[in-house]
């Protein structure tokens, strides 16, 4: 392991912009039109005097981390402007030099415990440290000239001892083995309001991009997949029927996940949905092809139900329970296989939870406990390419991927800011329909250039078009 650099963190800086969706998109009690997306700047400062700018950036989605439904989405929004002004006071109340995990270890229990304080459950709470993480585990990079696969690989973040939720997973080794691809494919979300073909529109937006599932295969050629339930049998299996029709049109094969959202208080309505699948022929492929299924349990009860008990015929991940560090460990004990990786949650959470599931594989012999890669909200830019590298590094083939679906691509943004991101990203970026905007062919998107030095960026937004998100 290569010794981990100190440093103090000098500045952070709070941003943000708005973003705009072309097309509606409904997840468990929201209807999305429109949200901000966050960043975070650090500048960090080493013992020689050298010191580096990094970033980070992510939607404030509402109603995923908090689904109080007494909160409106302007309420939810500043919850996650709080989290981020804890987050930053924290790593800026203490200038001691530290490693870039030692920076994050130091602070973690802390930043929850006062987040708690106010109200916030531990998944709100983990926003701010995981914008700011990112951020200068980026300034890291650009200061040493490394990529973030370089930067990993080698364990430059010094990821650890300092926490002791890592110990006995060796992590440095873990992390020694890991080999970045150079696509990945991504799997197209059909939420509840998407339409699946051109009958199902009451009207088009007509800009010219897919707006059914039936247009999006034929622009994409998606062949992974993830199916939105909203909880109701009835009218889910109906759907479903209506999603096959056309999935089963492909010759070769195709892959699903299910995410049931929170949607079931406990194990039997998840099993009568999965009965009612198994008992209809015209959801035989579908069937034979589904992964996994996500979070299907409310967060409050997830990890009170034994799914052991329940015969669902799948593996079950968590997503929304994911709240803690230690959260999959009791997960697997309740009969969970997976979890989620979203960099939203945090960096070092997910590498902590895929050094878990290469260890559990190899005590068991078998491979039975995975991560998946799950968020589609993830912007073009930073955003994207950042959650990108981090689920290529750690070796995910598929990635939940729609942010190019809903948005317009980067159509917000100034032509020099596209410019910028679509000549330091040709393989993933490409200019149509009046925007620069993530290219997708065969399904997959081409991520050579995201191992650049810098935490997967070679360019970077305009700070100066952007909001402060002020004290």
């Amino acid at each position: 392991m290569t010794d981990a650099p100190r440093f103090a963190v000098r500045e952070i800086e709070l941003y943000e912009r708005p973003v705009v969706l072309r097309l509606p998109f409904r997840f468990g009690v929201v209807t999305l039109t429109e949200c901000p997306q966050a960043f975070v700047r650090a500048r960090v400062e080493f013992a020689d005097g050298r010191d580096a700018w990094g970033a980070a950036a992510e939607m404030m989605a509402p109603k995923w981390f908090d689904k109080n439904l007494a909160l409106s989405n302007e309420d939810n929004f500043e919850q996650l402007r709080q989290v981020l002004r804890l987050a930053r006071d924290a790593y800026l109340g203490d200038t001691t030099p530290a490693s870039a995990f030692g920076h994050f270890a130091r602070h973690h229990d802390a930043h929850m415990a006062h987040a708690q304080a106010r109200g916030f459950n531990p998944l709100l709470a983990s926003y701010g440290p995981a914008l700011v993480d990112r951020a200068v585990l980026d300034a890291l990079c650009r200061a040493t000239g490394v990529s973030f696969y370089q930067a990993m690989t080698a364990n430059l973040p010094g990821i650890g001892a300092a926490r002791p939720e890592f110990n006995g997973l060796e992590i440095g080794r873990f992390l020694a083995g890991l080999a970045p691809a150079a696509s990945i494919a991504a799997r197209h979300t059909v939420g509840l309001l998407d339409a699946i073909t051109q009958e199902d529109l009451a009207q088009r937006v007509n800009d010219g991009l897919p707006e059914t599932l039936e247009e999006v295969i034929r622009a994409y050629g998606h062949r992974y997949f993830k199916l939105k339930v909203s909880g109701k049998v009835d009218a889910d299996l109906s759907r479903l029927e209506a999603i096959a029709s056309m999935l089963d049109n492909a010759v070769e094969p195709y892959a699903v996940t299910l995410d049931g959202n929170e949607q079931y208080a406990d194990t039997h309505g998840v099993a009568e949905l999965v009965r009612g699948i198994r008992g209809r022929t015209t959801l035989e492929r579908l069937w034979d092809s589904i992964h996994f299924i996500e979070q299907p349990i409310a967060r409050t009860l997830a990890l009170d139900v034994d799914l052991r008990q329940a015969d669902l015929g799948k593996p079950v991940i968590i997503d929304e329970s994911d709240g803690e560090l230690d959260t999959f460990i009791i997960a697997r004990e309740r009969g969970y296989a997976g979890v989620s990786s979203k960099t939203c949650k945090g960096l070092y959470k997910s590498v902590l939870n895929a050094g878990r599931c290469a260890a559990w594989n190899s005590e068991g012999g078998a491979t039975r406990y995975f991560m998946s890669a799950e968020d589609l909200t993830t912007q073009a830019g930073l955003s994207v390419q950042q959650d990108l590298a981090l689920v290529n590094l750690l070796g995910i083939d598929h990635v939940e991927r729609n942010g190019h679906h809903y948005v317009n691509g980067m159509a917000a943004q100034s032509q020099a800011e596209q410019a910028a991101f679509l000549a330091a990203h040709p393989d993933m970026y490409e200019r149509s329909h009046g925007a620069v905007r993530l290219k997708i062919r065969g399904g997959r998107i081409e991520i050579d250039s995201l191992a650049c030095a810098g935490y997967a960026s070679a360019a970077m937004p305009d700070f100066s078009a952007m909001q402060a998100i002020g004290s």
